[in-house]
Protein backbone atom coordinates (compact mmCIF):
# COMPACT_ATOMS: atom_id res chain seq x y z
CA UNK A 1 0.00 0.00 0.00
CA UNK A 2 1.31 3.76 -0.57
CA UNK A 3 1.29 5.59 1.98
CA UNK A 4 0.50 9.59 0.61
CA UNK A 5 3.05 11.98 2.09
CA UNK A 6 2.00 14.58 4.84
CA UNK A 7 2.29 18.45 3.75
CA UNK A 8 3.22 20.90 5.77
CA UNK A 9 0.25 22.69 6.25
CA UNK A 10 -0.76 19.31 8.32
CA UNK A 11 1.90 19.70 10.73
CA UNK A 12 1.49 20.26 14.81
CA UNK A 13 4.58 20.31 16.34
CA UNK A 14 3.82 20.56 20.26
CA UNK A 15 6.88 22.35 21.84
CA UNK A 16 6.05 21.94 26.24
CA UNK A 17 3.15 23.39 27.14
CA UNK A 18 2.53 24.98 23.40
CA UNK A 19 1.11 23.65 20.53
CA UNK A 20 2.39 25.13 16.95
CA UNK A 21 -0.34 24.84 14.61
CA UNK A 22 1.90 25.46 11.39
CA UNK A 23 -1.37 25.21 8.97
CA UNK A 24 -2.15 28.40 10.30
CA UNK A 25 0.80 30.67 9.96
CA UNK A 26 4.70 30.43 10.00
CA UNK A 27 6.35 30.35 13.60
CA UNK A 28 9.19 32.89 14.56
CA UNK A 29 11.84 32.04 16.93
CA UNK A 30 13.85 35.31 17.95
CA UNK A 31 17.87 34.69 18.41
CA UNK A 32 19.48 35.58 21.98
CA UNK A 33 23.02 35.08 21.87
CA UNK A 34 24.94 35.26 25.77
CA UNK A 35 28.48 35.09 23.46
CA UNK A 36 31.14 37.80 23.08
CA UNK A 37 31.54 37.10 19.90
CA UNK A 38 28.19 37.07 17.79
CA UNK A 39 29.10 37.31 14.20
CA UNK A 40 25.36 39.89 13.88
CA UNK A 41 26.63 41.76 16.76
CA UNK A 42 24.15 41.20 19.14
CA UNK A 43 25.81 38.95 21.74
CA UNK A 44 24.34 40.27 25.22
CA UNK A 45 27.03 37.94 26.80
CA UNK A 46 26.23 38.34 30.62
CA UNK A 47 23.68 41.35 30.81
CA UNK A 48 20.63 39.78 32.03
CA UNK A 49 18.70 43.23 31.93
CA UNK A 50 19.62 44.22 28.64
CA UNK A 51 18.30 40.28 27.49
CA UNK A 52 15.26 40.31 29.35
CA UNK A 53 14.75 43.84 27.91
CA UNK A 54 15.07 42.23 24.29
CA UNK A 55 12.56 39.54 24.96
CA UNK A 56 10.14 41.77 25.94
CA UNK A 57 10.47 43.04 23.23
CA UNK A 58 10.86 39.85 21.28
CA UNK A 59 7.35 38.43 22.84
CA UNK A 60 5.25 42.20 22.43
CA UNK A 61 6.24 42.03 18.38
CA UNK A 62 5.26 38.76 17.65
CA UNK A 63 8.13 35.57 18.90
CA UNK A 64 6.85 32.57 19.26
CA UNK A 65 10.13 30.57 20.54
CA UNK A 66 14.04 31.79 22.61
CA UNK A 67 16.50 30.37 21.20
CA UNK A 68 19.06 30.79 23.52
CA UNK A 69 23.07 30.37 22.77
CA UNK A 70 26.03 30.17 24.83
CA UNK A 71 28.77 29.01 22.12
CA UNK A 72 29.24 31.02 19.29
CA UNK A 73 28.76 28.95 15.87
CA UNK A 74 29.97 31.69 13.04
CA UNK A 75 32.38 30.38 10.56
CA UNK A 76 36.00 30.50 12.37
CA UNK A 77 35.00 30.16 15.55
CA UNK A 78 36.81 28.05 18.28
CA UNK A 79 34.45 25.95 20.69
CA UNK A 80 34.22 27.23 24.78
CA UNK A 81 34.97 25.49 28.07
CA UNK A 82 31.79 23.31 28.39
CA UNK A 83 31.32 25.14 31.93
CA UNK A 84 31.45 28.60 30.10
CA UNK A 85 28.78 27.49 28.18
CA UNK A 86 26.90 25.80 30.87
CA UNK A 87 27.64 29.49 32.89
CA UNK A 88 26.69 32.01 29.98
CA UNK A 89 23.20 29.69 29.53
CA UNK A 90 21.58 27.53 32.64
CA UNK A 91 21.10 30.23 34.93
CA UNK A 92 19.84 32.57 32.39
CA UNK A 93 16.94 29.69 31.65
CA UNK A 94 15.80 29.59 35.18
CA UNK A 95 15.39 33.15 34.89
CA UNK A 96 13.41 33.16 31.78
CA UNK A 97 10.92 30.38 33.12
CA UNK A 98 9.81 32.52 36.00
CA UNK A 99 9.56 35.83 33.48
CA UNK A 100 8.21 34.36 30.33
CA UNK A 101 5.58 31.50 29.05
CA UNK A 102 7.28 31.23 25.85
CA UNK A 103 9.19 27.99 24.31
CA UNK A 104 12.63 28.19 25.66
CA UNK A 105 15.35 26.47 23.09
CA UNK A 106 18.95 25.94 24.07
CA UNK A 107 21.45 26.25 21.26
CA UNK A 108 23.81 23.60 21.99
CA UNK A 109 26.08 20.25 20.64
CA UNK A 110 26.49 19.09 24.09
CA UNK A 111 24.41 16.69 25.92
CA UNK A 112 25.47 17.70 29.36
CA UNK A 113 24.61 21.46 28.20
CA UNK A 114 21.18 19.86 26.72
CA UNK A 115 20.22 18.24 30.17
CA UNK A 116 20.62 20.87 32.14
CA UNK A 117 18.90 23.05 30.11
CA UNK A 118 15.96 21.27 29.66
CA UNK A 119 16.02 20.64 33.57
CA UNK A 120 15.10 23.86 34.40
CA UNK A 121 12.25 24.44 31.58
CA UNK A 122 13.82 24.68 28.26
CA UNK A 123 11.60 22.43 25.55
CA UNK A 124 13.81 22.49 22.49
CA UNK A 125 17.96 21.57 21.67
CA UNK A 126 18.99 23.42 18.56
CA UNK A 127 21.52 20.99 17.29
CA UNK A 128 24.06 21.85 14.79
CA UNK A 129 25.43 19.25 14.42
CA UNK A 130 21.99 16.83 13.55
CA UNK A 131 22.70 14.54 16.95
CA UNK A 132 26.06 14.03 15.22
CA UNK A 133 28.51 15.43 17.96
CA UNK A 134 27.49 14.08 20.83
CA UNK A 135 26.59 10.16 21.20
CA UNK A 136 24.04 10.62 24.45
CA UNK A 137 22.23 14.24 23.06
CA UNK A 138 19.58 12.33 21.51
CA UNK A 139 18.90 9.62 24.45
CA UNK A 140 18.85 13.45 26.25
CA UNK A 141 16.12 14.46 24.12
CA UNK A 142 14.53 11.51 24.49
CA UNK A 143 14.27 11.11 28.20
CA UNK A 144 13.12 14.98 28.44
CA UNK A 145 10.36 13.77 25.72
CA UNK A 146 11.41 17.07 24.13
CA UNK A 147 11.93 18.65 20.54
CA UNK A 148 14.78 18.75 18.43
CA UNK A 149 15.93 20.64 15.40
CA UNK A 150 18.45 19.22 13.41
CA UNK A 151 20.44 20.80 11.17
CA UNK A 152 23.13 20.13 8.27
CA UNK A 153 26.48 21.66 8.99
CA UNK A 154 29.43 20.53 6.60
CA UNK A 155 32.28 19.68 9.11
CA UNK A 156 32.48 21.72 12.08
CA UNK A 157 32.43 26.00 12.74
CA UNK A 158 36.34 26.47 12.90
CA UNK A 159 36.85 25.07 9.42
CA UNK A 160 33.21 24.75 7.70
CA UNK A 161 33.85 27.37 5.63
CA UNK A 162 37.13 26.32 4.20
CA UNK A 163 36.62 25.26 0.76
CA UNK A 164 32.88 23.02 0.86
CA UNK A 165 32.13 21.18 -1.85
CA UNK A 166 29.34 18.67 -2.77
CA UNK A 167 28.55 16.61 -5.88
CA UNK A 168 25.11 17.24 -5.21
CA UNK A 169 24.19 20.26 -2.72
CA UNK A 170 20.47 19.52 -1.50
CA UNK A 171 20.58 15.35 -2.34
CA UNK A 172 23.50 15.47 0.00
CA UNK A 173 21.74 17.59 2.51
CA UNK A 174 18.49 15.50 2.75
CA UNK A 175 20.39 12.36 2.77
CA UNK A 176 22.31 13.92 6.03
CA UNK A 177 19.15 15.14 7.32
CA UNK A 178 17.60 11.44 6.84
CA UNK A 179 20.34 10.36 9.25
CA UNK A 180 20.06 12.55 11.88
CA UNK A 181 16.25 11.41 11.54
CA UNK A 182 17.26 7.71 12.16
CA UNK A 183 18.96 9.12 14.94
CA UNK A 184 16.32 10.68 16.90
CA UNK A 185 13.48 8.10 16.25
CA UNK A 186 15.93 5.17 17.11
CA UNK A 187 16.70 6.91 20.43
CA UNK A 188 13.07 7.85 21.24
CA UNK A 189 12.18 10.95 20.13
CA UNK A 190 8.86 10.92 18.98
CA UNK A 191 8.17 11.91 15.56
CA UNK A 192 5.99 15.61 16.27
CA UNK A 193 9.03 16.45 17.64
CA UNK A 194 11.62 16.39 15.09
CA UNK A 195 12.05 19.97 13.18
CA UNK A 196 14.74 19.76 10.27
CA UNK A 197 17.16 23.23 8.92
CA UNK A 198 19.35 22.62 5.85
CA UNK A 199 21.89 24.97 7.89
CA UNK A 200 22.11 28.19 5.69
CA UNK A 201 25.55 29.23 6.25
CA UNK A 202 26.95 26.17 7.80
CA UNK A 203 29.90 24.38 5.32
CA UNK A 204 28.32 26.19 2.67
CA UNK A 205 29.11 29.05 -0.39
CA UNK A 206 27.06 31.85 -1.47
CA UNK A 207 26.20 29.56 -4.29
CA UNK A 208 25.24 27.34 -2.27
CA UNK A 209 23.35 29.18 0.47
CA UNK A 210 21.62 30.57 -2.94
CA UNK A 211 20.28 27.30 -4.25
CA UNK A 212 19.13 26.16 -0.84
CA UNK A 213 17.15 28.98 -0.68
CA UNK A 214 15.43 28.33 -4.16
CA UNK A 215 14.71 25.05 -3.35
CA UNK A 216 13.34 24.65 0.40
CA UNK A 217 10.28 23.04 -1.04
CA UNK A 218 12.53 20.20 -1.87
CA UNK A 219 12.89 19.45 1.61
CA UNK A 220 9.63 19.00 1.90
CA UNK A 221 10.70 15.37 1.12
CA UNK A 222 11.62 14.72 4.91
CA UNK A 223 7.93 14.87 5.92
CA UNK A 224 8.71 17.36 8.77
CA UNK A 225 8.52 20.87 9.47
CA UNK A 226 11.34 23.22 7.96
CA UNK A 227 13.45 25.81 10.03
CA UNK A 228 15.18 28.59 7.68
CA UNK A 229 18.02 30.69 9.18
CA UNK A 230 19.05 33.28 7.14
CA UNK A 231 19.18 36.41 9.56
CA UNK A 232 22.10 38.87 8.72
CA UNK A 233 23.95 36.39 7.24
CA UNK A 234 27.16 36.78 5.50
CA UNK A 235 25.82 35.54 1.75
CA UNK A 236 23.19 38.50 1.92
CA UNK A 237 25.87 40.81 2.87
CA UNK A 238 28.19 39.20 -0.44
CA UNK A 239 25.04 39.95 -2.95
CA UNK A 240 24.72 42.95 -1.32
CA UNK A 241 27.93 44.41 -0.27
CA UNK A 242 26.92 45.55 3.06
CA UNK A 243 28.19 44.92 6.74
CA UNK A 244 26.16 42.95 9.41
CA UNK A 245 24.28 45.86 10.79
CA UNK A 246 23.00 46.91 7.55
CA UNK A 247 21.67 43.68 6.42
CA UNK A 248 18.17 43.95 7.76
CA UNK A 249 16.49 44.22 4.35
CA UNK A 250 18.32 41.86 2.60
CA UNK A 251 17.02 39.20 5.78
CA UNK A 252 13.49 40.54 5.40
CA UNK A 253 13.74 39.66 1.25
CA UNK A 254 15.30 36.33 2.33
CA UNK A 255 12.26 35.61 4.89
CA UNK A 256 9.78 36.41 2.74
CA UNK A 257 11.24 34.01 0.15
CA UNK A 258 11.76 31.54 2.47
CA UNK A 259 8.39 31.63 3.75
CA UNK A 260 7.00 31.66 0.09
CA UNK A 261 8.48 28.58 -0.35
CA UNK A 262 6.92 26.58 2.53
CA UNK A 263 9.50 27.53 5.43
CA UNK A 264 7.38 26.47 8.71
CA UNK A 265 10.06 28.27 11.42
CA UNK A 266 12.10 31.39 10.61
CA UNK A 267 14.93 32.38 13.01
CA UNK A 268 16.17 35.55 13.32
CA UNK A 269 17.30 38.50 15.33
CA UNK A 270 15.19 41.37 14.43
CA UNK A 271 11.78 39.81 15.49
CA UNK A 272 9.29 42.98 14.53
CA UNK A 273 10.41 43.32 11.52
CA UNK A 274 10.46 39.57 10.24
CA UNK A 275 7.19 38.67 12.36
CA UNK A 276 5.51 41.32 10.19
CA UNK A 277 7.34 39.95 6.78
CA UNK A 278 6.03 36.41 7.44
CA UNK A 279 2.40 37.78 8.43
CA UNK A 280 2.47 39.16 5.16
CA UNK A 281 3.38 36.43 3.38
CA UNK A 282 0.86 33.78 4.56
CA UNK A 283 -1.93 36.14 3.77
CA UNK A 284 -1.10 36.46 0.62
CA UNK A 285 -0.59 32.48 0.40
CA UNK A 286 -3.84 32.20 2.46
CA UNK A 287 -6.07 34.51 -0.31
Amino acid sequence: MRIKSRKKNDFVIRLGEKILYLKVRTYIMGVINRTPDSFSKDGLYLDDKEAIKRIESFKENGCDILDIGGESTRPGSLNVDEAEEIKRTIPFIRILKRKFDLPISIDTTRSKVAELALSEGACVVNDISGLKNDPEMAKVIARHNAAVILMHCKGEPKTMQENPAYKDLIKEIIKSLRESIKIALRAGIKENRIIVDPGIGFGKTLAHNLQILKNIDKFEVLNKPILIGVSRKSFIGNVLNLPVQERIFGTAASVAWAVSKGANIIRVHDVREMAQVAKLIDSIKKA
